[in-house]
């Protein structure tokens, strides 16, 4: 990989002058930080994770703090992020980080991928970004990009083969501080530049490199690596339909109390209000559906059903 110098020094001067400006780059966030960022962001926009990673993180702003808060709150200030199992994932993760390492995050691989929800990917973020370890983080964005850059092909999507981490490790600079700005680099440009479908080679700053390009875009868009899926009328829409329902009843609760402090506000939304059966049958039409939906979102301990057949937020 001859062009891999060439081109990590062009993206290093591209990311520089057109890097997103989040909250959590540039060395302004603590490790928890980034951490809570990157599951947040996962299957997210970046641009949607900003007001709930500020919110966040000004509520609970180390682990312990988020190991203290109620399921209730924890689900309400995940809003609609989607996929709020990962909510709850992230406390038990504080959790572990508060009663194993003194709410220190650890500063290895091991011991950050043995953690609550916490894979390769995240863990992998961590050391780099927050860390400034050599590692490779390998994620869609970063494969589309390796794939089509230094092999002239779409990536394959799915699970990250051998030959993509070998090729990730193989032009993943050298020097630690080098290989974060790639990191980056790479991901940003997956992101905003070289999309799945759509890319915008005018704009990319490695066009002259890429043997992708070169090759005329062979088969673009024919295996995206982020499928779109169809959200009207799935179990999900329902279940976020659920979940927002009780969410709204717990942010009424909430104002409706005179709030000074971040432990008062734990301490209303430890108390959630209950949705009473004939407006939750009100939800969705399909109520086998909407009963399955219940049942699963019980399951997953993101809602306690009563035995008036009420809901409401665990405690």
């Amino acid at each position: 990989m001859a062009a891999a110098p060439r081109i990590a020094k062009r993206l290093a001067a591209w990311w520089e002058a057109n890097a997103r400006d989040l909250p959590w780059r540039f060395g302004r966030a603590t490790p928890w930080g980034v951490l809570v960022s990157e599951v947040m962001s996962q299957q997210t926009q970046m641009s949607r994770v900003v007001p709930y990673w500020q919110a966040w993180m000004e509520l609970w702003p180390d682990a312990s703090a988020l190991a203290g808060a109620s399921t209730a709150e924890v689900i309400t200030m995940w809003g609609r992020l989607g996929y709020p199992r990962r909510a709850l994932r992230l406390q038990e993760c504080a959790q572990a980080v508060s009663e194993r390492y003194a709410d220190e995050l650890p500063r290895t691989y091991e011991r950050l991928v043995a953690l609550p929800g916490i894979g390769d990917y995240t863990a992998s973020a961590v050391m780099s970004f927050a860390y400034g370890k050599r590692v490779a983080v390998i994620d869609t964005n970063i494969r589309r990009v390796l794939s089509r850059v230094f092999l002239g092909k779409e990536s394959m999507g799915g699970a990250a083969s051998a030959a993509e981490r070998a090729l990730a490790n193989t032009v993943l600079p050298q020097d630690p501080s080098a290989s974060v700005m790639w990191n980056q680099a790479v991901m940003e440009l997956g992101a905003v530049v070289c999309a799945a479908k759509k890319p915008l080679c005018e704009r990319c700053p490695i066009a002259g490199e890429c043997l992708f390009l070169e090759s005329g875009l062979p088969g673009l868009g024919e295996k995206r690596t982020r499928p779109r899926q169809r959200f009207q009328g799935t179990d999900r829409q329902v279940r976020g339909i659920v979940l927002n329902a009780l969410r709204g009843l717990s942010s009424e609760h909430a104002s409706s109390q005179p709030r000074t402090t971040a432990a008062a506000s734990r301490a209303h939304a430890a108390a959630p209000r209950s949705l009473p059966r004939e407006q939750v049958e009100s939800l969705w039409k399909d109520h086998v559906q909407l009963d399955s939906c219940i049942a699963s979102l019980d399951e997953d301990g993101l809602i306690e059903i009563l035995p008036d057949g009420s809901l409401r937020l665990p405690r």
